[in-house]
């Protein structure tokens, strides 16, 4: 029996590589459970036989969100192996509705075509990630609340991407779905950067080998005027004739004290 969430997910896509579309990418896997809250266990269990008639009745599905679809597998209740089919949706047409975020226990609403209304699904905590993932296919409205769903592009246009989906150069993000940012391009020798757009600080030129360094003074030569004879940016302020410069290594002669 497969517990650890990877495994599920690996035997998940396994078991859809064998019917998917040739370039079918796999997102985000769901475990979910058909029935009632399953806070109120405590409840039908103490009354005789109600407590095991609900456990009978539940069904376990799992969600998968690929690049094109979100695809409902039959999971098995003692294995949790994935089954049949049972429905495969346009990821633009999911007719998911009342989907409330909760800490435990999240629930939604699915609307499958062998059922006459939609099926309550309850996701535990355990996979709240890959159901926040699996809400880049909500549509509009879907939230209970009425907030966004949590992989929706922020006011400030900063969007969000499941993870392991990484575009190409000058490639375009799918429709709803933008990719991550990008770092800033850097330029190249004397290149402008666009208008509002400053390149990165770039580190100092290193010279070629064989290449001049800058010319060095002599020993006893008089650098010129307003240049460091020890290189590096002359002082904003040099120290006074007989006062001694303040250097952070400088301690003053017991003499002098």
């Amino acid at each position: 029996m497969a517990i650890r969430r990877a495994k599920q997910k690996a035997q998940v896509i396994e078991k859809l590589s064998q019917v998917a579309p040739p370039g079918e990418a796999f997102i985000a896997c769901v475990h979910v459970e058909t029935g009632p809250s399953p806070w109120l266990n405590a409840i039908f269990d103490e009354i005789p036989g109600v407590g095991l008639l609900v456990a009978l009745t539940r069904r376990f599905y799992f969600l998968t969100l690929t690049n094109s679809s979100v695809v409902v597998n039959v999971a098995s209740r003692w294995t949790n192996r994935p089954g049949e089919v049972v429905a495969v949706f346009p990821r633009h047409a999911f007719p998911v509705s009342r989907v409330k975020r909760a800490t435990i226990w999240s629930s939604m609403y699915l609307q499958l075509p062998t059922d006459s209304k939609p099926k309550r699904l309850n996701i535990h905590r355990y996979w709240r990630n890959e159901m926040d993932q699996l809400a880049a296919a909500f549509p509009p409205g879907a939230m209970a609340d009425g907030s966004v769903p949590p992989t929706a592009p922020d006011p400030l246009g900063r969007p969000i991407m499941p993870q392991g989906v990484q575009p190409f150069p000058g490639q375009q993000p799918p429709a709803g779905q933008p990719f991550p940012p990008q770092p800033p391009a850097q330029p190249f020798p004397g290149q402008q950067p666009p208008a509002g757009q400053p390149f990165p600080p770039q580190p100092p030129a290193q010279p070629f080998p064989g290449q001049q360094a800058p010319a060095q003074p002599f020993p006893g030569q008089q650098p010129p005027a307003g240049q460091n004879p020890y290189g590096g940016a002359q002082p904003a302020h040099p120290a006074a004739p007989g006062q001694q410069p303040h250097h952070p290594s400088y301690a003053p002669h017991p003499d002098q004290l």
